[in-house]
């Protein structure tokens, strides 16, 4: 029988990191937060007690909410949201503590900036992005804060601008979010975040590739610095470059998660072939 109002950890592991994925609420309470605080990659926690603040937000979405054992406050939040017109499903399967038990990805909850007014994370780095400057962006909005904003500035004001409005610099000299020796800085945060997989371990391997100017280490790596530079070219607002980034990246990470081995030749086989 099909459960319309949950879906099993396997489901909700293929829509993260894409654009297709829902929402992720994580409406534990502070005692079983405590014992584990990690995430779910791209939820984001609320108490349920005040639920009447933060649902209007999500009017007109679909979202996933989740507890500790995937039992009554999963159940009774996502239940609300629905009476209130949302389509809200929970995640079954033993909710947080099922996901863990099958050694899924969690994030690390202080290894996440600390949100502003707007519930947002933010993020400066410098200007007239390229590489890293684009696939870190997405590697946060599609793993761990979707509404994350991003602040293109002049390269000596990156820190100053980041400490001013309590934001996070990376990829700039003498920072924590930059490269790490060979790695950049896209690999140190697949590391710090814990949600390295076997796809992610793929696309950062092309990202260093073409970031460091070792082309070699991925056959890919010419090919997305090439896309990279283009992309630059055509698009004079980092903002509006960014966006079409998200899109590379996207189909990037659908390619290294599920289409490695597929290929495309032309013409077909069946092209000389006489009915």
């Amino acid at each position: 029988m099909t459960d319309f109002i949950s879906l099993i950890p396997e489901t909700v592991l293929s829509m993260i990191g894409t654009p297709d994925c829902p929402p992720i609420i994580d409406v534990r309470i502070d005692e079983d937060f405590d014992a584990d605080p990690r995430l779910i990659p791209s939820a984001r926690r609320y108490s349920h007690h005040t639920i009447k603040d933060w649902m209007p937000y999500y009017q007109g979405q679909s979202v996933l909410v989740y507890c500790d054992r995937g039992l009554k406050l999963s159940e009774g939040v996502a239940a609300l949201m629905r009476e209130a017109g949302i389509d809200a499903k929970s995640i079954r399967g033993g909710g947080f503590q099922g996901w863990r038990s099958e050694g899924l990805p969690l994030v690390p909850y202080q290894k996440i900036p600390k949100r502003n007014e707007e519930g947002r994370t933010l993020w400066v780095t410098r200007t007239r992005p390229k590489i890293d400057r684009i696939a870190c962006p997405w590697l946060i909005r599609r793993f761990i804060d979707p509404d994350a904003a991003f602040l293109f500035v002049s390269a000596d004001q990156v820190k100053d601008v980041a400490d001013r409005f309590d934001g996070s610099p990376f990829d700039i000299e003498d920072t924590f979010w930059s490269h790490d020796g060979e790695r950049c800085s896209f690999d140190k945060m697949v590391a710090q975040f814990e949600i390295g997989s076997v796809a992610l371990d793929r696309v950062s391997q092309i990202v260093r590739g073409a970031d460091t100017a070792k082309l070699d280490l991925a056959p890919e790596a010419s090919g997305l610095l090439a896309i990279s530079l283009g992309l630059s070219q055509m698009c004079h607002d980092d903002l509006q470059q960014l966006e079409a980034g998200m899109l590379i990246y996207d189909a990037l990470y659908h390619w290294a998660r599920d289409a490695i081995d597929e290929g495309h030749n032309w013409p077909s086989v069946q092209a000389g072939k006489v009915a």
